[in-house]
C-alpha cells in the first residue's frame, strides 16, 4: 500500500487470477483500506470460503476475509485497460487469466509459467483441464504477447507453445 501511495495510484478493483492462499490472502486488508470490490472467477468461490483450511496446512497466519463482491465471467470485459477475462481452469477450476490486446499482455496467474505450468495437485487441480486452457485459450493468442506469470520470469506465447514441455503444441 505504501508503494501505491507513493506511486499515486488508486486501487478500483482486486482482479484474481485464483483463490489459492498465496494469492488471495491480503484482498480483505486492501479493500478495508481502499473500499475496491474483490473479483473472482465463482468455481474458485470453495477455495475462497476453506482459506482457513489452506493457511492451516501451509502454516500461515489466518486472516478472515469478507465475500466476493464481484464474479468474474469467461470472456468479461474489464474497464481497467482494456483487458478481458480468459478462464482458464486447471490450476483451479476458477482460474482466470487477464488479457490486454493493446499491449499485447497477458496476466496468466497459476496457470502457465516459463517452462511449466501451475501444480495440480491441490483441491481442484486437474492436468487435463490446465493442458486445454493453455492449448485452446492462450496458444491461440498472438506469439508475441507477452505472459506475466504468477511466480517467476516473464515469457511470451510463442516461446512457451515452442519451449514448454508441459504443454507444447504438438501436445
Amino acid at each position: 500500500m505504501d508503494r501505491v501511495a507513493a506511486l499515486g495510484l488508486k486501487i478500483e478493483g482486486l482482479i484474481h487470477t485464483h483463490a489459492h492462499l498465496d494469492h488471495i490472502l491480503a484482498a480483505g486488508l486492501i479493500h478495508e483500506q481502499t473500499g475496491a470490490p474483490i473479483c473472482l472467477q465463482k468455481n474458485d468461490k470453495f477455495l475462497w470460503d476453506t482459506l482457513e483450511i489452506q493457511c492451516t496446512m501451509f502454516e500461515v497466519d489466518y486472516t478472515p476475509l469478507p465475500n466476493p463482491h464481484h464474479w468474474l465471467e469467461h470472456e468479461e470485459t474489464l474497464e481497467c485497460g482494456n483487458g478481458r477475462c480468459i478462464h482458464t481452469p486447471g490450476h483451479t477450476p476458477g482460474s482466470m487469466s487477464f488479457y490486454f490486446e493493446e499491449t499485447k499482455l497477458l496476466i496468466a496467474g497459476d496457470t502457465l509459467f516459463l517452462g511449466s505450468v501451475g501444480r495440480t495437485d491441490l483441491p481442484g487441480g486437474n492436468t487435463s483441464q490446465l493442458i486445454s486452457s493453455i492449448q485452446e485459450r492462450l496458444y491461440t493468442l498472438d506469439e508475441t504477447v507477452q505472459v506475466i506469470t504468477g511466480h517467476g520470469p516473464k515469457t511470451t506465447i510463442g516461446h512457451e507453445m515452442r519451449n514448454n514441455a508441459f504443454v507444447t503444441t504438438n501436445n
